[in-house]
């Protein structure tokens, strides 16, 4: 009798010292997962931390710094998503941030941000449909302006050992170049603005005489 309560007492203290084990691996897996998902977190390496972060919660999921730091992923990847003009992933992002921090006040805030520019942005692509294809165009033709910007610079910079002041000279016919590009440019987009917030030309004309367009946005 003596070595069948010796048995089953040995066998007690086995079981519980695998177990014991196997929750300090287990432990130990989580809190090399969290390291990883911080270090890539910390990199702005979004994918790989959210992919860290989960592997962590399969382990304990409820364990608080991986549920925080997948939450802070998905923020972050919500951010990105709206910049990018891609609502409905980005809403997607905060849901599953909102899984593991429900009573996040920057989370609210975003949601209502993306929520309030997919209003604007209907009101936008009804005014002027085109608007897309006009601001990229604008967008090129001011990212040109570092061109010009960088011929005054450098004529500048020829100067500073030529001592030529046709170095001078071409400076300064750079700049009221530039400086005509960008009086240019700045009529262009406040036509641009006028489009967006009353409509495009054929639009106008399609609309009754007596009736003005309204403006849909607030002025800057």
């Amino acid at each position: 009798m003596k070595q069948i309560f010796r048995a089953l007492a040995l066998g007690a203290v086995l079981a519980f010292a695998a177990g014991g084990c196997a929750t300090s691996i287990s432990d130990a897996i989580v809190t090399t997962r969290n390291h990883q998902a911080d270090l890539a977190l910390a990199n702005q390496n979004y994918s790989d931390a959210a992919v860290a972060y989960r592997l962590a919660l399969q382990l304990s999921p409820h364990d608080e710094h991986a549920r925080a730091g997948l939450a802070e992923v998905q923020l972050k990847l919500a951010d990105q998503l709206y910049q990018n003009s891609k609502f409905d992933e980005a809403l997607a992002a905060l849901a599953i941030a909102a899984r593991y921090d429900p009573q996040s006040v920057r989370l609210a805030a975003l949601r209502s941000e993306i929520d309030d520019a997919r209003i604007k942005r209907e009101i936008v692509v009804s005014n002027f449909p085109a608007y897309r294809d006009t601001e990229l165009t604008i967008r090129r033709s001011y990212a040109q302006l570092k061109t010009q910007s960088a011929a005054v610079v450098a004529a500048l910079q020829r100067f500073d050992y030529t001592y030529d002041s046709a170095q001078l000279s071409k400076a300064i016919r750079a700049s009221f170049e530039l400086n005509q590009e960008v009086g240019r440019l700045s009529g262009r987009l406040i036509n641009y603005r006028q489009l967006v917030e009353s409509g495009s030309p054929e639009k106008a004309a399609d609309a009754p005489a007596s009736s003005s367009a309204a403006s849909l946005l607030p002025l800057p």
